[in-house]
């Protein structure tokens, strides 16, 4: 059985409404849930870490999907109608198989979004030389997933990747601000100008990458975009639910959050920290 470890004085049943749902499969997404906070400061909010099977990148499509599934069913327990996949992998191995087989099974008046349709939305537009670069994890590059929904929506597009292994980890063990951390994101940077120099616009996709925004930016030129995905995500969220009353009217409105973890909640709550500036309180819930 599924179960939260810790009391909690909020429940709300199926098909009611309740809070929305932040998905990730660690702490990057927590960038994403802080812009959108600043955006939507009214909803509830409940944000899940898979901390314990963190890192989802290097894992197959169908172990992504299983573990994607595991936890938006989860929100949907507790009465999430919305739930946002803030993690590149799981919106890039997962989103499409939950959203085309299994919410028409489980309600198909629920949502599950991701991250990657709108920062390639927004991202097609900024570009004069059409010439995109991407800064990604290597399970997202490995997908494609940007390249194809680029091709999808934005004509004569060419969108070059560079897997970045060790941004992550140096990350959460919070060495990014350190000259070796300098060394690995300078040496990414440079190869991806190396491997297309008309790049005018780069993503970034890793939820993660915010946090080191600036060292990039400084080894980029200066007429150079660096796109981030917690702004992107927020403002196209905030323009879905003015889109869909009847979904907003679902979500509940007293500006609480709650973090949720498959880790240990003190690691949680230490790492969390990196990315959020401030200290919070978090519930173990156990997916088994």
């Amino acid at each position: 059985m599924k179960k939260i470890q810790e009391e909690s004085n909020f429940s709300s049943p199926l098909g009611v409404g309740g809070s929305i749902g932040i998905f990730d499969s660690g702490y990057g997404g927590l960038t994403i849930l802080e812009k959108i906070r600043a955006e939507l400061p009214q909803y509830d909010y409940i944000y899940l870490g898979d901390n314990a099977r963190t890192p989802y990148g290097t894992r197959s499509f169908d172990v992504v999907y299983k573990f994607t599934l595991e936890c938006v069913n989860q929100l949907f327990e507790m009465g999430c109608q919305m739930v946002v996949l803030a993690c590149n992998t799981a919106s890039a191995k997962a989103l499409r198989t939950i959203q085309q087989k299994d919410l028409p099974l489980i309600d198909p008046n629920r949502r599950v979004l991701g991250v990657i349709r709108p920062t390639v939305e927004a991202v097609g537009i900024m570009t004069k030389t059409k010439h995109i670069g991407l800064l990604a994890t290597v399970g997202t590059v490995q997908s494609n997933s940007y390249p194809l929904e680029i091709a999808k929506l934005h004509e004569n597009i060419v969108v070059t990747s560079e897997a970045c292994p060790l941004w992550v980890p140096l990350i959460e063990n919070n060495e990014h601000n350190t000259e070796g951390a300098d060394y690995f994101i300078r040496k990414n940077v440079e190869n991806l100008l190396t491997a297309d120099p008309q790049i005018d616009t780069v993503m970034l996709g890793c939820t993660h990458y915010p946090l080191i925004v600036e060292q990039i930016k400084s080894y980029l030129p200066e007429s150079v975009k660096v796109v981030s995905q917690g702004e992107i995500v927020a403002q196209s969220l905030a323009d879905y639910l003015q889109r869909h009353p009847e979904m907003a009217v679902k979500c509940t409105k007293s500006g609480s959050v709650r973090y949720l973890t498959t880790e240990s909640v003190e690691k949680f709550a230490s790492s969390a920290s990196i990315f959020l500036n401030q200290e919070i309180r978090a519930e173990h819930i156990d997916l088994g």
